[in-house]
C-alpha cells in the first residue's frame, strides 16, 4: 500500500520566544532548541514545506515591564532584533540535524540573513528548505503573531500551527482553572468575542479575512507536530 500523504503541503509554525527558555527565566536553552529541531525534522522528512516565525520575548519584548519607560517604537525595534537572534539559534539547531534552512528577515542585515522576498521564500520552500522568518513585519506596533499570519498568507501556507505548552484552546487558563473546557474547534469570531488570548486581534482578523485556519497545539509533546501534519486531531482548530 502507498504511504499516506501528509494532510498539509505547506505550514507556518509559530513559536514564542519564551518557549526557548526551558526552566530558565530568560535566554536560550540548548536542550529545548534541540528538541524543537527534532520535532520539526519529523514533519520535514514527510515532505511538508515548513516556514517558522519565532518571537523574541525570551530576550526582549516591546510591551514588557522592562520597556515601559522606553519609546514604544524603539522598544519594538529591539524586540524585532531579538527575534533575529532566536531565528539564528534555531537555524543552527536545524542545520545540525542536516536540514537546509534560510533565515529571511524584514530588517535587512545581509551579513547574517537574506531580506524577505516573497517569491524567493516560496522557492526556498519548494526546494525543501526550512525558512525562518525573522524581524517581525519590520514595523513597530505589530506582534510576531501578526507577522506569522502575514507570512503564512504571503507564502500561501495551508495552515498556521501555533506551538504552545498547553494542548489547545480553553475557555479559561487550564494551568489556573482545573475544570477549564477545551475546544476541539472554534470560530475566529468566537475567539474574538470570548477574548481568548491565543493571538492578538489583528492576527485573528487577518487569518479570518484570508480563510487561513489556525491550529493551536502542545509543541512540547513528542510527535505532536508530525501527528498534526498527518491529519490527526491534535489541539484546537480555529476556522470559520
Amino acid at each position: 500500500m502507498p504511504a499516506i500523504a501528509p494532510a498539509y503541503k505547506r505550514i507556518l509554525l509559530k513559536l514564542s520566544g519564551e518557549s526557548l527558555t526551558g526552566e530558565k527565566k530568560f535566554g536560550i536553552e540548548a536542550s529545548v532548541l534541540n528538541r524543537f529541531a527534532a520535532e520539526v525534522q519529523k514533519a520535514h522528512v514527510l515532505g511538508v514545506q515548513i516556514g517558522v516565525v519565532i518571537g523574541g520575548g525570551n530576550i526582549f519584548r516591546g510591551l514588557s515591564e522592562k520597556a515601559k519607560e522606553m519609546d514604544r517604537v524603539q522598544a519594538d525595534y529591539m524586540g524585532m532584533l531579538a527575534t533575529i537572534i532566536n531565528s539564528l539559534a534555531l537555524q543552527d539547531a536545524l542545520e545540525k540535524k542536516n536540514m537546509q534552512t534560510r533565515v529571511m528577515t524584514a530588517i535587512e542585515m545581509h551579513e547574517v540573513a537574506e531580506p524577505f522576498i516573497r517569491r524567493r521564500a516560496i522557492r526556498h520552500l519548494e526546494k525543501g528548505r526550512v525558512v525562518i522568518f525573522a524581524g517581525g513585519t519590520g514595523n513597530p506596533y505589530f506582534t510576531t503573531d501578526t507577522a506569522a499570519v502575514l507570512r503564512a498568507v504571503e507564502i500561501e501556507a495551508d495552515v498556521i500551527v501555533k506551538g504552545t505548552r498547553v494542548d489547545g484552546v480553553y475557555d479559561n487558563d487550564p494551568e489556573k482553572v482545573k475544570n477549564a473546557f477545551k475546544f476541539d474547534e472554534i470560530s475566529y469570531m468566537e475567539v474574538v468575542s470570548r477574548g481568548l488570548k491565543i493571538m492578538d486581534t489583528t492576527a485573528i482578523t487577518l487569518s479570518m479575512d484570508n480563510r487561513l485556519p489556525i491550529i493551536v497545539f502542545n509543541f512540547n509533546k513528542k510527535d505532536n507536530l508530525k501527528r498534526l501534519v498527518m491529519g490527526e486531531s491534535v489541539g484546537t482548530k480555529v476556522q470559520e
